[in-house]
């Protein structure tokens, strides 16, 4: 789907036809819509592609006057089936900048497309490429920050679960969150690479107030960078120290089954004896057999109980 925006009066506006200076939003473009863009604006076929692949990595690329910046953004959604269950991780997307206009390429609708389309983000001018671009990676880091704070708030409430019951269901969430967090630091670091290669003006020209505003944004995407490396650092520890816990109540319970085994097996032994054809067993009265296997039982689970090891 292809979409045009443009800031009239400081007022994003959606427009029918493409203009110079407007923004063209391709979201899960199809084949026509590719070889439009192609056409209108004379694209690399290969930089609206770059986009539309899940497994691309952050870069940016220069050709012929135009630039692709390829960088992943976070996406939160709730996992099917499972009303309580958020999954963070990323997506690519490919923002194109030519001489007259702005192209954002993504898999699907998201978030970041959204803020901007709506008016949420206020000061903008898509007439600035350069401005508008950084306004959007500015918004992208600030989605990191938001969204690795959702994930330790959802990690300290997971924990407090735990405490009370350990459960598959809780050390699920723990795993899945501890992965969200993996996809975040590497998808971070990647594009403080690209970040620090813009900041050097060599394939972007940077006036004053837009190396203001890309340091701005090195500097929140660097703080993801050490907020997901704390929050991974802190949950990994967290899934070992309960994992010891859970070793450890397995540990007391199979002591307590080999206690009831032993415990169990006296009576066992006593009543062999009165059931074989033995001559001169004492007492061979119901009452005794019992009796003495009472006796002894407890005074092996005494034992038992006592001795250092089983503690």
């Amino acid at each position: 789907m292809l979409k045009y925006y443009k800031t009239v009066e400081n007022t994003i506006v959606e427009l029918d036809t493409m203009e110079p200076g407007c923004w063209v939003s391709a979201v899960a473009p199809t084949e026509t819509e590719i070889s439009s863009l192609q056409e209108e604006l004379n694209i690399d076929r290969d930089f609206i592609r770059s986009a539309l692949d899940e497994e691309e990595t952050s870069r940016i690329e220069s050709d012929d006057g135009q630039t692709l910046i390829v960088l992943d953004y976070p996406v939160a959604e709730k996992v099917q089936d499972k009303d309580d269950t958020i999954s963070y991780y990323t997506m690519p997307m490919g923002i194109i900048i030519t001489d007259s206009h702005v192209v954002t390429v993504c898999l699907k609708e998201n978030i970041i497309i959204d803020e901007f389309t709506k008016g949420i983000v206020k000061g903008i001018q898509t007439q600035f490429k350069t401005r508008f671009v950084f306004h959007m990676l500015l918004r992208i880091a600030g989605k990191y920050l938001l969204y690795l704070k959702q994930i330790d708030k959802l990690s300290n409430y997971v924990e407090q679960q735990l405490h009370k019951s350990m459960k598959n269901k809780e050390l699920i969430q723990l795993l899945g969150l501890e992965k969200s967090l993996v996809y975040f630091s590497t998808s971070l670091k990647s594009t403080e690479t690209v970040l620090e290669k813009i900041l050097r003006g060599r394939v972007i020209k940077l006036y004053e107030e837009d190396q203001e505003l890309l340091e701005d944004v090195l500097i929140e995407v660097k703080q993801a960078i050490e907020m997901s490396n704390i929050y991974s650092n802190i949950l990994s520890g967290t899934m070992d120290a309960f994992a010891s816990v859970i070793s450890n109540n397995l540990n007391i319970v199979m002591k307590v089954l080999t206690v009831i085994t032993i415990v169990m097996s006296v009576p066992t032994m006593v009543f062999s004896f009165y059931g074989m054809n033995v001559l001169d067993l004492p007492l061979p009265y119901t009452w005794f057999p019992v009796l003495i296997s009472v006796i002894l039982a407890v005074i092996v689970a005494i034992l038992i109980t006592k001795n250092k090891f089983y503690k």
